[in-house]
């Protein structure tokens, strides 16, 4: 059973920034890529950014620019940067992981304020 534990979420004014983690089993963390999806109320759940094994990364759209997603495979941990945080980030933020089939975090509650 491979458990993700998402943190780091809470309540920020616009503008502010937050620094989410997400920790697994070290036994394969290492070995996958990671990712984190967010899913806003009454909205589908929307990919944000990935980050291989090897550390290339990948962003939607909305998050270039403006989020960094980083992992420590020492602490088998991810971790997703977001400045600049609008209120349309507004969300609960889930960890990702794919390896013969998708594992989710619990998510993370984001709020960023107007």
């Amino acid at each position: 059973q491979v458990q993700l534990v998402e943190s780091g979420g809470g309540l920020v004014q616009a503008g502010g920034s937050l620094r989410l983690s997400c920790s697994g089993p070290g036994s394969i963390f290492r070995l996958y890529a990671m990712g984190w999806y967010r899913q806003a109320p009454g909205k589908q759940r929307e990919f944000v950014a990935q980050i291989t094994r090897g550390g290339s990364t990948n962003y939607a759209d909305s998050a270039k620019g403006r989020f960094a997603i980083s992992r420590d495979n020492a602490k088998n941990t991810v971790y997703l940067q977001m400045n600049s945080l609008k209120p349309e980030d507004t969300a609960v933020y889930y960890c990702h992981l794919f390896t013969t089939r998708d594992y989710w975090g619990q998510g993370t509650q984001v709020t960023v304020s107007s």
